[in-house]
């Protein structure tokens, strides 16, 4: 198992995959050829008729439907026999293909616990005019077997989501200038890179620290790179050796993250709710009181319970901690901080703490 571990792998996966032992991975994600089938045409800007790049690579080509889906059996079938019983297997893809990766999922004994739709913020246009702009893509999270345990980090996606229930709407960028990798010509190496956020969801979502997860159609690295970065170990695998390059490349210079103000190790579900407000009505903040970023960057508190700031106008504690970070969510919480008399700073999530310490005592008491 050394062999491939948080390597980069140069080959075809299903043959690469055949000697991973089995029920040895704890997550699979999988983002496959989608067998766009666009053949030749081009398609052009309505605009200035410019051309627009399409996916027209070899690995994205197959000669038939049925030469598809048993390509996609086979990397499944792999997929299965290498995942543990608890594991996580995550295929994503387009309307083009995700009803086969579907259907062939469950017909290999596969439980789907969710789809999820990737909502994209700023989608290419449908340069024809002919169509509704595809605005998104399909996530399938499913488990080897119906009966399977699996990991599920709920209060993390609480956490990451401003305090409330992730739900399978997942709002993201698609993956634009610095974070797309380009080619030597400065181009971008390739054409379906799927951006960095959406697979932090999906590994701080359903895997632990140090688990195993594979990627078997690699290309730029994403996975490895966002499994490294979040302390997981990874394998990945593609056939095309520009691209294994570049994410050998990429992932080496990956430096991992502090993980504690990111994941919550316990449940939180029995702990007393303290509202934002509650710490104003208590007299620990005030109206027109400015709590202070890591970066030392303020915004005021309204008299709703709101923050404002002169360039990302008014929103919640969460909302406005994930804009000033140009993130997608962010828990507010571990971000703020307020001022005290005597000029030291104070995290508001250990004001919280202090009033949940009160209601605490007044529920024993009762």
């Amino acid at each position: 198992m050394d062999k491939y571990l948080n390597k980069i792998l140069l080959g075809d996966c299903i043959e690469l995959m055949r000697g991973i032992p089995d029920g040895s991975v704890d997550a699979v994600f999988a983002d496959p050829p989608y067998n766009l089938q666009l053949g030749q045409k081009t398609l052009y800007r309505p605009e200035d008729q410019t051309a627009a790049r399409a996916v027209r690579d070899e690995w994205d080509t197959f000669e038939s439907t049925d030469e598809y889906k048993e390509f996609t059996r086979a990397w499944l079938t792999e997929c299965k026999r290498v995942l543990r019983p608890t594991g996580a297997m995550w295929a994503m893809g387009s309307y083009h293909n995700i009803f086969h990766l579907g259907a062939i999922l469950q017909e290999l004994g596969f439980w789907i616990l969710n789809d999820i739709v990737w909502v994209k913020t700023n989608p290419m246009p449908n340069f024809r005019g002919t169509r509704f702009t595809n605005a998104h893509e399909t996530l399938i999270w499913a488990t080897p077997t119906k009966t399977g345990k699996y990991t599920f980090n709920y209060e993390t996606m609480k956490k990451l989501n401003g305090g409330k229930q992730m739900r399978s709407d997942w709002e993201m960028n698609i993956c634009l200038g610095e974070e797309r990798l380009k080619d030597e010509n400065g181009k971008s190496l390739h054409n379906t890179q799927k951006p960095i956020d959406l697979l932090r969801r999906v590994i701080l979502a359903s895997t632990k620290p140090n688990d195993i997860i594979l990627d078997p159609f690699v290309g730029s690295g994403t996975t490895a790179a966002a499994a490294k970065e979040l302390g997981r170990r990874f394998i990945g695998i593609d056939r095309e050796q520009s691209y294994v390059m570049a994410a050998r490349e990429r992932v080496a210079n990956v430096v991992p993250r502090d993980l504690s103000a990111i994941e919550v190790a316990k449940p939180k579900r029995d702990e007393i709710r303290v509202a934002f407000s509650e710490l104003i009505e208590g007299g620990l903040l005030y109206v027109g009181q400015s709590l202070v970023s890591p970066r030392g960057e303020r915004a005021m508190i309204t008299a709703d319970g709101n923050l404002v700031h002169s360039l990302y106008g008014k929103a919640s504690i969460h909302v406005m901690a994930a804009r000033m970070q140009h993130s997608v969510s962010y828990n507010g919480w571990d971000y703020w901080s307020a001022e005290k008399r005597d000029g030291k700073l104070v995290s508001i999530d250990e004001l919280r703490k202090y009033v949940r310490s009160i209601k605490t005592g007044i529920k024993k008491a009762a």
